[in-house]
């Protein structure tokens, strides 16, 4: 395992760093395919439990704070990282990683509940709409094992292989979590 750079004092090490890259990538790609598969099971296959609450309701309004959260602390991580203020970075980038999971968890209870919302509006608007929608749901799939392998190689002490990997999750963690807000506001906006 690499030793913690002086800069990364403050930054928890856990005991990954005999958990070779190779086999942690195979364990994230699974584990990945294994939820974005769910995930489609359960959005375009499973027929929708038809329970209607309040709480039920307000979760697609949850959700986008959740995405709306995760985009502020991803610049604040990113602006942390090139202050190389790295505790400060972790932090930020574990509450971005901690409102994305509960924004998945509350996806999953609203899908299983509800069911998809139908998008009814024409025009301009819908292929507007869909493009945002298909680019968020594919970047999506493509975030989440970038995100861990992020994760896993912070934790790991393999820094500079975490900084490469992290040029890439950035930008799609960030593009996916500001679309998720604009889906959100476009079916408010624009679904009668």
């Amino acid at each position: 395992m690499n030793p913690l750079p002086a800069e990364s004092a403050g930054i928890p090490q856990f005991a990954l760093g005999g958990l070779r890259p190779a086999r942690a990538l195979a364990l994230i790609l699974a584990a990945s395919a294994g939820a974005f598969l769910f995930l489609v099971w359960l959005v375009f296959l499973k027929p929708a439990a038809g329970i209607t609450s309040p709480v039920v309701r307000a979760l697609p309004a949850v959700n986008a704070g959740c995405n709306a959260l995760s985009t502020l602390c991803l610049i604040g991580g990113w602006r942390a990282a090139r202050r190389r203020d790295f505790p400060r970075h972790f932090r930020f980038m574990s509450a971005a990683f901690a409102s994305s999971t509960l924004f998945l968890i509350c996806y999953i209870i609203y899908h299983n509940a509800h069911g998809d919302t139908r998008f009814t509006a024409l025009g301009w608007i819908r292929p507007v709409y869909f493009f945002i929608l298909i680019s968020h749901i594919t970047l999506s799939g493509i975030a989440l094992p970038l995100i861990l392998m992020s994760f896993y190689l912070a934790l790991s002490g393999r820094r500079p292989m975490h900084r490469r990997v992290s040029r890439f999750t950035l930008p799609i963690w960030l593009y996916v979590s500001v679309t998720g807000v604009l889906v959100f506001g476009l079916l408010k906006l624009f679904n009668p």
